[in-house]
């Protein structure tokens, strides 16, 4: 009976190592706001219509950045959204729109979007973008497979977002940019780190001090008005 755990529990390490045995440290925000926040409390109302698109890529594999499909590319998106949007004190009612790769021949959401385009005092377009090199990746899992994850390898993943305002006749009002760099990096000994540095929370932080970040700056130069 005992030698029937045996396969389980060989299965419980292959995994523990190969999958667990990792941690993610994200860089400094490129671009980052760097003046005292200022509150804008007596300005205008607007009415703000914000357009969102979350695009990925795979250097060297996908020929052009690939729109996302209905799935949720930021994991708790709407919540960084919201937490955000604290900064900016002279929004009197907004909509949201996300943009599909689906929306090609869905004519019903092109019209949804254009009438939401007419409703508004200000759009914004906030385009979230992650890269990564296809090579890199390919020969860093097979070398990380072959030595156990022994040595220790690098998967680099570039985040951006830019972000673009127009007014109601759809003119540009000021572009921002902001990159960041999330390194994971994946040993055997790293196991110690992956409860602190797991991917997923430090993506989140990223995101979360970007728009923080971003609607600080378009708040203290009075942008929405």
């Amino acid at each position: 009976m005992k030698t029937h755990f045996i396969p389980f529990y060989l299965a419980l390490i292959v995994y523990f190592i190969l999958f667990n045995s990792c941690a993610t440290f994200k860089s400094n925000v490129k671009g980052g706001f760097e003046q005292t926040a200022v509150k804008n409390y007596n300005a205008q109302k607007v009415n703000v219509l914000f357009i969102f698109s979350h695009y990925h890529q795979s250097i060297g594999y996908d020929a052009i950045p690939i729109l996302e499909s209905r799935r949720e590319y930021i994991q708790g998106f709407d919540n960084f959204f919201l937490d955000a949007l604290n900064e900016i004190s002279n929004i009197e009612r907004y909509s949201t729109y996300t943009e599909f790769a689906s929306d090609v021949g869905d004519s019903k959401r092109r019209a949804l979007k254009d009438s939401l385009l007419t409703q508004h005092d200000i759009t914004i377009r906030m385009k979230f973008k992650q890269e990564t090199s296809f090579p890199k990746f390919f020969f860093g899992t097979i070398v990380s497979s072959l030595t156990v994850t022994i040595f220790p390898i690098r998967y680099r993943y570039k985040c951006s977002v830019e972000m673009n305002v127009y007014n109601s006749k759809q003119q540009l009002i000021k572009s921002y940019t902001r990159d960041a760099i999330l390194n994971k990096w994946v040993q055997t000994l790293l196991i110690v780190l992956y409860p602190f540095h797991n991917q997923k929370s430090e993506k989140e932080e990223l995101y979360v001090e970007i728009m923080h970040d971003l609607f600080k700056q378009i708040e203290t130069e009075k942008i929405l008005k």
